[in-house]
Formats: structure tokens, sequence, C-alpha cells
């Protein structure tokens, strides 16, 4: 890990947003989700949360889906868990949806904690998701077809979502808790040594300005 590499992961989780979030309801392709991940990185994310139905869960349990380097992904059998946990937690669930009453995208405040609900490619979103959404929200066409690929449009909608939020001044300042940023930077930058101190239930050793463990003692005490 170079000083370079260190300062960038740094800054990077100086600007995440702990209260903005997506749930994808059986949204199955593997591109999508993927691509999904990408976007959600981009604007700061930290979690996504993802719903398959039981012909796709396995597929993607322990994939590249449920261990993204940057952006935890929570993997469930039923939508409801991610959207009920979300509503406890006061978030706003604006559900990306073309069936129904809907608003533009733009007319969402994003600055609310909100998780974005995105459904399947074919089907759109679940009856068993209904009940928790708070608004649906669609991207106007001008064209022939009726709506964005998803993982477009979750593209679109969190670009606004993102810029509400600079305006608002929320990537200005670290958002994270300390304890959060600590050891979200440390599992970044030391992986190896994270993953050894999970093994061993150790806490994390600290870290200096250029990534470097602070106690010159504490490797040859864990023989690492």
């Amino acid at each position: 890990m170079t000083v370079e590499r260190f300062n960038r992961a740094a800054q990077v989780l100086s600007l995440r947003q702990p209260d903005l979030t997506v749930v994808s309801d059986s949204v199955h392709k593997g591109q999508n989700l993927s691509a999904i991940v990408r976007t959600c990185d981009a604007v700061g994310i930290m979690q996504v949360h993802s719903a398959l139905d039981e012909a796709t869960f396995r597929a993607h349990t322990g994939t590249t889906m449920g261990t993204h380097k940057w952006v935890e992904t929570h993997v469930y059998r039923d939508v409801t868990e991610p959207l009920q946990a979300l509503k406890t937690d006061q978030y706003q669930i604006v559900a990306a949806d073309t069936a129904g009453e809907s608003v533009d995208y733009r007319d969402i405040d994003y600055s609310r904690p909100t998780a974005l609900l995105l459904g399947a490619e074919k089907y759109g979103i679940s009856d068993a998701a209904a009940p928790f959404i708070d608004q649906r929200i669609t991207v106007p066409m001008l064209g022939m077809v009726e709506s964005f690929n998803v993982s477009v449009a979750c593209a679109i909608i969190l670009a606004e979502a993102r810029r509400q939020r600079e305006e608002a001044g929320f990537y200005n300042q670290r958002r994270l808790t300390d304890d959060q940023y600590q050891r979200l930077l440390f599992e970044w930058t030391q992986p190896l040594l994270a993953r050894y101190c999970q093994k061993h239930t150790l806490a994390y050793p600290q870290l200096d300005k250029k990534g470097d463990i602070v106690d010159p003692d504490w490797r040859r005490a864990h023989s690492v």
C-alpha cells in the first residue's frame, strides 16, 4: 500500500454517504447488478441490498455481488427484510417504477435518509415490496421505449441525489463516525491484516498517516 493509495482511500471514505442506499428487488442479470454497485461506489454509497429469487440466490452468494471491495453488498431471499429494517431506521423508500402514480425523480428530496428501490428488469417492483414504498418515481422518456435499463435508471437517479447532496454540503465534511471511518480505512488498506484480526478476534491496530501500523511491536507480537 503506497502513501498515495492510502490517502486516496482516506479521501474516498470521507465522502461516503451513510444514509443513502439502494435496494434491488430480484434484479438478477449480473451485468446490471455490477453496474448498479459501480454507480453506488461513484456517488459515495456504502451499502447495497439485493433481494434475489431462489433460482439466482445461490449463484450470487459468495461472488462479486457479495464481496465487492468498496461497497458492502448484502444479499437476501426476501426483499421485505432490508425494506423493513430501513423503514425502522426512518429511511424514505423511493421506487423507480413506471406503474401506478409516480412523480418526476427530480422532485424527491434526496438529502433525507433515502433508499432507492429498483425492480426486476422484466417484472418491476414486486407486490411484497409495495407496502414499504413512500413514493414512486420515474425518469421522463422522450422516445418510443417505456423505460431505461435498470442500471441506467439507477445512475440517472443517483446523479440527482448526488447533486442535491453536494448543494446541501454533504460532501464537504466526513459523515462517518470515527469508529466506522477507522474500521473501513483499515479494512480497505490492510485487507490481509484485517482478515487476520477477524480470524483471531483482535482489535485493529492503529495506523499512522502513511497507513503503517503505529506500534512497531504489533507484527512481532502476533507473528504476522
